[in-house]
């Protein structure tokens, strides 16, 4: 009842017409959109996004043909210790586009079908501080997180509880390849590989 009524404050709220769809009820059924985004830090006040990376999964496999790979240009320069970990300098932004058009196009991707992600609620923080000044709105789309159904599978065998999260921890133990480079869209796709796996096998030893 409470998340209904948050729902239709939050579509009463919508600024741009254009972004209706995403209220739409009838949601695509065995099809999601796997995303992940790269960032300047984990503050979600005072960092940034850097690049998106999505793909859509549809009937069991990835589309990643259709995948979204967004760069997105940045107020000020890109700190040493975060390019250490996403390994996006400075100069890789040059083609990059600004938010607002980031936003956009990210929103027409998803439409009103399922979120899925790895610690998913951060990502998601991180669109919705965007996405909120910007057309009025945080992302109304159902959520999966991939690690709490890593975690319902596997914690039958391990009743103490003691379950390791991470997340080539989680692809290794689902027998699931690592890719090379590490970004948002590989990232978007070894997660995408996750969802299939744990949502089509029973159990996890």
């Amino acid at each position: 009842m409470l998340s209904t009524f948050f729902r239709r404050q939050n579509e009463k709220s919508l600024k741009d017409e254009r972004f209706a769809p995403l209220f739409d009820k009838n949601v695509p059924k065995d099809e999601c959109v796997v995303f992940d985004t790269e960032t300047t830090g984990l503050d979600k006040r005072r960092d940034s996004i850097i690049s998106i990376g999505a793909v859509k999964v549809k009937q069991n496999k990835i589309l990643s043909n259709e995948a979204l790979n967004i760069l997105i240009k940045q107020d000020s320069l890109i700190n040493k210790e975060s390019i250490k970990i996403h390994m996006i300098r400075n100069c890789d932004l040059e083609a990059a586009v600004d938010i607002k058009e980031a936003m956009e196009e990210f929103l027409f991707f998803i439409g009103n079908r399922t979120l899925v992600g790895y610690y998913l609620e951060f990502d998601v923080a991180m669109i919705d501080k965007y996405i909120k000044p910007l057309f009025g709105i945080k992302l109304p789309n159902k959520q999966v997180e991939v690690s709490a159904m890593y975690y319902d599978k596997k914690i039958k065998f391990i009743p103490q509880g003691n379950i390791d999260l991470r997340f080539d921890t989680i692809l290794k133990n689902l027998c699931l390849p690592k890719l090379n480079s590490h970004d948002a869209l590989n990232d978007a796709i070894m997660t995408a590989m996750m969802y299939l796996k744990l949502k089509n096998i029973e159990k996890i030893k």
